[in-house]
């Protein structure tokens, strides 16, 4: 985060797409091999699974590709830069906390419901439910905050509806907790083609709106 906000949201789509990979595991020990592929519900998430965790490894691709293009302006902006930076440090110090104390106090509550009875242990469908709804929903309100904090340091309308489609995108991911199936893979490729048609658009408005810009690789950006 304290990076690139751009950086910030990569990781948000490395987390959604592991756990993908991770329901992949558990649609392998449902499956039927029969020539029935297409009409068995088990067979059919495990291909939704597949082709939305391929698909999503080749989005995330092209984001960082995005996200590493950077453009310079001939106007000094460090003290701006190095204040926001310090804002966004001041986040991040915050959540890691905050996150360590929500993963225990749910591991907690889930060894304790489950050892007063096991029928009311926790499904395995219904697992992300138990932690990573939660991490998603302090996400946006995080997104929300930087969104805030960047109107102090540009007034810059593609800067703003970037950061404003990053929220739109977590928002996407946190609602796809909600959901199963094909509305789920379907949800979590929206959200990230939705960023990356944000980036990609960002960019393109820089290069072709700003003047005596030079491209760079990396770097802290708004």
């Amino acid at each position: 985060m304290p990076k690139s906000f751009t950086n910030y949201i990569i990781k948000q789509y490395e987390i959604i797409t592991l756990i993908i990979i991770r329901k992949l595991f558990k649609d392998l020990s449902s499956l039927e091999l029969s020539s029935n592929w297409f009409e068995i519900k088990e067979d059919l998430q495990f291909t939704y699974d597949l082709v939305g965790s391929l698909l999503l490894f080749y989005l995330i691709f092209q984001f960082q590709k995005q996200g590493k293009q950077r453009f310079e302006q001939k106007t000094n902006l460090k003290p701006i830069l190095k204040r926001f930076i310090r804002k966004k440090k001041l986040i991040a110090i915050i959540l890691v906390p905050l996150f360590s104390g929500m993963a225990l106090y749910t591991l907690l509550d889930w060894f304790k419901k489950a050892s007063l009875s096991t029928n009311k242990f926790p499904k395995f469908d219904s697992i992300n439910n138990l932690f990573f709804d939660q991490i998603f929903t302090v996400l946006i309100l995080v997104d929300v905050v930087l969104l805030l904090i960047t109107f102090f340091y540009t007034d810059q309308f593609h800067k703003i509806i970037r950061n404003s489609g990053f929220i739109i995108s977590t928002i996407l991911i946190r609602i796809s907790f909600g959901v199963s199936g094909l509305v789920n893979t379907i949800l979590i490729l929206v959200a990230v083609l939705f960023g990356l048609a944000i980036i990609t658009i960002h960019n393109k408005y820089e290069r072709d709106n700003l003047p005596n810009n030079s491209i760079k690789n990396s770097g802290v950006r708004l």
